[in-house]
Order: structure tokens, then C-alpha cells, then sequence
């Protein structure tokens, strides 16, 4: 089997990161999903697809552990082989939502490290491990809303995403030249997973805009897993990819 297309995904065992690994599940790719559980669904559908699939369940509140393994990970592969390498950064967590002033630091802690530290190891990792191959490399890191638009009692995540939108742009700054990487920071809409129903489920005393999302939910706003990956995916493969690092699936071409 021959793989000549690469992608690296985290958080792929649910929600819009589960959807993306389903899709991407071709002939000619090969997909690694970093996620804190495997799925036997997934690896079954991998090989009725005739794609190669490779499974880590991985903690990304350690992240330093999840960097130095896809380092090593990459620098056994044949780089000559891939005509594209592409990271996902998909992981993330709202955390409990809450005040700031009412956070519990372990939480807080961890909420910070698998939405930003985790993205940006992992982004450091792949963009030194794959430096100098032929592929044509990507970072695709998934964005949300409200890193652009505060929310109350969601300050880890809205820190998280501010974070990640303002990486993206000092790295598309790093990234020039011959074999440079392009990389997006990529809202993709309102999305019906499990985050939503947390966010549905907050206490109304903490979280002043609960009736918000259950509006969205009430109204047949959200988007499926499946119908946002596809449009995600679409955007990844656009010629334009990379000329506005901080961008919306909904951004026209």
C-alpha cells in the first residue's frame, strides 16, 4: 500500500475531528489521529477505504510527550514518498464553564494545554520534522468564534483560540520562500458535538449566555459533524490556502 498523501489530526475521536478522519479515509492517504481514545470503527473503515491508518491515544494535557513522539514519528518516515503533509490541530475543550475568578487552576491549567500549548508543540514538531521535504506542507488549526468575540465564563477557551489565531500569523511570517508551510487558523462555524451540549448544560447562574445555544440548537442553526468537516476539508484544499492566516469556512475563494 502506498500512501502519497499524509495528514496528522488530533481530537479524531469525536465531533467535527471524528467526521474529518472519516472523510479522509482515501486510497493514496495515510492518517495518523492523536486522540485520548481509539476507535475500531474507524480502523475498520480504513481498510474496507484502502487507506492506512495509524491510531495514538494520547493525553495532549502532556503535551511535551505528544511533540517529541510525532518528531520521532516523522523523522522515520520516507519524506520522499508524500506529495502533501498536513496538521490539524482540531483538540480542544471548553473546559468548565464558569467565571474566571470561580476556576479551579488544575482545570484551567489543563483547558490551556491541550487548546494552545498542544497546538503550538505540535506545530513546532511538524514544521521542523517535515523541514525540507518535497511535500506540500499545511497547518490547519481549528479556530472558533470566540477567540475573535469574547464570551463570559468561557475565558480558557476564548484564550485558547485568541492564542491560536495569533501563532498562525507570526508562523505564515516564519513561513517564506521555496518549501515554506502554509498555515490557517480556521473557524468552522456552529457546530452540533458534544461541546455545544455542555455549553447547553451550564449552570444559568455561571453562564449568562446558556440561552444563547440552546436557541442556536432550537432554531436548526448548528451545523452536522459531517456537513462542517466536509467544508473544513474543502477549505484545505483551496488554491488560497494560507494567503489569509486567520480566517472563516465561510470566507469566500
Amino acid at each position: 500500500m502506498t500512501s502519497s498523501h499524509l495528514t496528522v489530526i488530533t481530537g479524531a475521536s469525536r465531533g467535527l475531528g471524528r467526521a474529518m478522519a472519516e472523510q479522509l479515509l482515501q486510497p493514496g492517504r495515510r492518517l495518523l489521529c492523536i486522540s485520548r481514545h481509539t476507535d475500531e470503527q474507524l480502523a475498520k473503515l480504513a481498510r474496507e477505504a484502502g487507506a492506512e491508518l495509524e491510531q495514538w491515544q494520547v493525553d495532549l494535557a502532556e503535551p511535551v510527550v505528544a511533540a517529541e513522539r510525532l518528531s520521532a514519528w516523522l523523522g522515520s518516515l520516507d519524506a520522499a514518498s508524500f506529495d502533501s503533509a498536513t496538521l490539524i490541530n482540531n483538540a480542544g475543550t471548553v473546559g468548565r464553564i464558569r467565571p474566571l475568578s470561580e476556576a479551579v487552576p488544575a482545570e484551567l491549567a489543563q483547558a490551556l494545554r491541550v487548546g494552545l500549548e498542544s497546538a503550538m508543540l505540535l506545530t513546532a514538531a511538524f514544521l521542523g520534522a517535515t523541514k525540507g521535504w518535497r511535500a506540500d506542507r499545511k497547518v490547519l488549526n481549528i479556530s472558533s468564534g470566540l477567540g475573535r468575540n469574547a464570551m463570559g465564563s468561557q475565558a480558557p477557551y476564548c484564550a485558547a483560540k485568541a492564542g491560536m489565531d495569533h501563532f498562525s500569523r507570526a508562523v505564515a511570517l516564519e513561513e517564506k520562500g521555496p518549501g515554506a508551510a502554509r498555515i490557517v487558523s480556521l473557524a468552522p462555524g456552529v457546530i452540533d458535538t458534544d461541546m455545544q451540549v455542555e455549553l447547553r448544560g451550564g449552570d444559568p447562574d455561571m453562564f449568562p449566555d446558556r440561552e444563547r445555544f440552546e436557541r442556536l440548537k432550537a432554531d436548526g442553526k448548528l451545523d452536522s459533524p459531517q456537513s462542517a468537516a466536509a467544508k473544513v476539508l474543502k477549505y484545505l484544499d483551496r488554491a488560497d490556502f494560507g494567503s489569509n492566516p486567520v480566517a472563516d469556512v465561510r470566507d469566500p475563494a
